[in-house]
């Protein structure tokens, strides 16, 4: 049976302590009175000792055994690293554990098929960490679509590019570009356009570090989508925007358009001899997302708290990871791919 709190606060356990265990370590210490930061384990047990002591939370392992087999604890955050998700989901399901689980719930199919089983048996609660869907611009633009604003859509375009490329020992572990950037846009296509996807076309090149090509991936990729209800979108990803983290999108349909453009630290414009000058961009994808990382989180402690279901369930986690083996079939064979040849 699923840990049920003994207080009106949702007790929770942190699995993992590296850089986006840390942002929602500071959302739960800070952001959500409902919810209490019980204990973080991670397998460098310092890191969940500096974590622990920089957020006042009571306990730190390095064993996240020690979070599961405790009877306390309601629900458990996972921000570990993507090979070990799928099977700390199951391991959290079969403790009773409700479970936050950061993307992508693994790299193969099979072994997202048994996690989502496991957590279907244990009647347990299950959120994927797809956090743009949080932010305030990208839901006016599903609020637009939803409610016919812009008429029957019929164009999805988004661009996602990332300031600066990952370390390379990290690429040759992540997937490669669609499973570990291009994922977010797969997602963010499937909220914005409420129809599914069934076929993508991807093309890629290696024009920002030829070590990522090397590491046998792409840093430049180009993919069209089209979608179940005949509309067509497009995604442009790169490794490297030397201006800042560059989000945008726009859905035009048959009685209008809406749009989104980046976020900067502020709006002033200055206009001088020299031309016209606004603030870059936002950095990365912490500064940018910071109000999504909150709404989400608090999307996941409160479905909990009121019996709701959760806003990303598993089968939004699992359909995205289709999209990137399709994506990748496409950019192999040179060829449109349907999902349905994947899964």
């Amino acid at each position: 049976m699923p840990a049920q709190s003994t207080t009106d606060k949702l007790h929770i356990g942190l699995l993992g302590a590296g850089r986006i265990g840390r942002v929602h370590a500071r959302t739960l210490a800070y952001h959500l009175p409902q919810a209490h930061l019980a204990a973080v384990a991670d397998i460098c047990p310092q890191a969940a000792q500096q974590v622990a002591a920089e957020f006042g939370i009571p306990a730190a392992y390095g064993d996240p055994r020690r979070i599961l087999d405790d009877s306390a604890v309601d629900a458990v955050v996972i921000c570990t690293s993507t090979d070990t998700h799928a099977a700390l989901i199951e391991a959290a399901a079969e403790a009773g554990k409700h479970i936050f689980c950061e993307k992508p719930i693994a790299l193969d199919l099979q072994a997202i098929a048994r996690a989502l089983a496991t957590v279907d048996g244990a009647g347990v609660k299950l959120q994927i960490g797809f956090n743009r869907r949080f932010d305030p611009n990208f839901q006016a633009v599903h609020e637009a679509v939803a409610s016919g604003r812009i008429g029957t859509p019929h164009i999805l375009r988004i661009t996602s590019r990332d300031p600066q490329p990952p370390p390379i020992s990290y690429v040759k572990v992540s997937g490669g570009i669609f499973l570990d950037m291009s994922i977010h846009d797969f997602d963010m296509a499937r909220f914005l356009m409420e129809s599914e996807v069934v076929e993508v076309h991807a093309t890629g090149a290696v024009l920002v570090d030829p070590a990522i090509g090397e590491a046998g991936d792409v840093d430049t990729a180009l993919v069209t989508l089209r979608f179940a209800n005949g509309a067509l979108g497009s995604i442009d990803n790169s490794r490297q925007a030397v201006y800042g983290y560059d989000q945008r999108v726009e859905v035009f349909g048959s009685r209008g358009m809406i749009a989104v453009g980046n976020e900067t630290p502020h709006r002033a414009t200055l206009s001088d001899a020299q031309g016209t000058h606004e603030a870059l961009p936002l950095f990365f994808f912490v500064e940018r997302y910071t109000a999504a990382y909150i709404a989400e989180m608090r999307a996941f402690v409160e479905c909990i708290l009121h019996g709701s279901a959760p806003s990303v369930t598993g089968r939004d986690g699992l359909i995205p990871v289709v999209m990137g083996y399709a994506a990748l079939k496409s950019l192999r064979e040179g060829r449109p791919v349907k999902l349905s040849e994947i899964a």
